[in-house]
């Protein structure tokens, strides 16, 4: 269709894929399509291998450059919900929803936040990117060089974050998380990341300081202050202390969800085992000094209703 804004997918094949075919390597790495599906774009054209058109068969080598146009595939619906909290004229935050990716990645494009708020205010740049399925504060720049310096600034001492999160287990009433994170090896899931107290390899240091705010003896809510940005920090860290997050695929009571929920959707089963549709984490809060005014700025996010029932369950506190 004229004037309809198409992307192109890059990315370049890594050691660990050399000598896979395409086919092959298609299907364990980008798993929202099935082999024979991946096999039908390659012989419409869709992927090319450094710029050429190849079959399934194709032997991978680490370096090939792999573009893929994945044309008008249509993306998944998504909670668009993401009112905003502060705006001026170099960026604005907004509250995002729990149910929507914040970067083009995979099968969304138009279904981000990204997309949303270019939509509506033009070019933005998003500072602090939550995960898909976690709410709360996000922050977007308005031109490239208040996104330099909004990244400088959140990056190092001069922010602070806070969380809400809902765990199952009855959690003390605080606690500093100290250590590592890295790979989780005994997991077949291979984004998986495990948290420990001594250095493994290819591990980071991370560093949470948690709070209960209420149990019922079943779950509890917590405050989450992550005082180093990791991937997976926070979930990671609260599953590997034996805490597994509410409606968390991944990082919840039983990772094998995360497999079956790629493969062919949840299970009415794994729904009754996670207590939610999606993992009970919210950016509550998050505060900076401004680097075009030098003073204190404080965003909030209130709960939303899919938490708020579950925040009154710990805490008995109506929100």
């Amino acid at each position: 269709m004229a004037g309809e804004e198409r992307r192109i997918v890059e990315s370049v094949i890594g050691r660990e894929a050399d000598g896979l075919r395409l086919d092959h390597y298609l299907r364990t790495r980008f798993t929202y399509r099935s082999r024979s599906a991946w096999r039908d774009a390659i012989r419409r054209g869709e992927l090319r291998i450094n710029g050429r058109v190849v079959r399934a068969a194709k032997l991978l080598r680490a370096g090939d450059r792999l573009s893929f146009d994945p044309g008008a595939v249509a993306e998944p619906p998504v909670d668009e919900n993401c009112p905003l909290l502060l705006e001026n004229g170099r960026y604005l935050a907004v509250c995002k929803s729990g149910q929507l990716p914040a970067h083009p990645s995979g099968r969304f494009f138009k279904h981000t936040l990204w997309y949303l708020l270019r939509e509506k205010y033009g070019e933005v740049h998003i500072v602090n990117r939550l995960d898909r399925e976690t709410s709360g504060v996000t922050v977007a720049a308005k031109d490239p060089e208040a996104a330099a310096l909004l990244s400088s600034r959140f990056a190092g001492h001069g922010s602070t974050k806070k969380y809400i999160a809902f765990v199952f287990g009855v959690f003390p009433e605080t606690l500093t998380a100290e250590g590592f994170l890295s790979d989780d090896l005994k997991s077949r899931v291979r984004k998986k990341r495990r948290f420990t107290e001594r250095a493994l390899y290819g591990a980071e240091s991370a560093r949470t300081l948690f709070r209960l705010l209420g149990t019922d003896g079943i779950i509890s809510a917590l405050e989450a202050l992550p005082e180093t940005g990791r991937l997976h920090q926070i979930r990671a860290t609260l599953c590997s202390l034996g805490y597994p997050m509410v409606g968390d695929k991944l990082y919840g009571p039983d990772d094998t969800i995360f497999l079956r929920y790629l493969a062919s959707g949840v299970t009415d089963e794994d729904r009754g085992k996670l207590l939610l549709d999606r993992q009970g984490l919210h950016a509550s809060e998050f505060s900076f000094v401004c680097p075009f005014t030098k003073r204190k700025i404080l965003v909030k996010a209130p709960l939303p209703n899919d938490l708020s029932g579950l925040y009154c369950r710990c805490t008995g506190a109506i929100i």
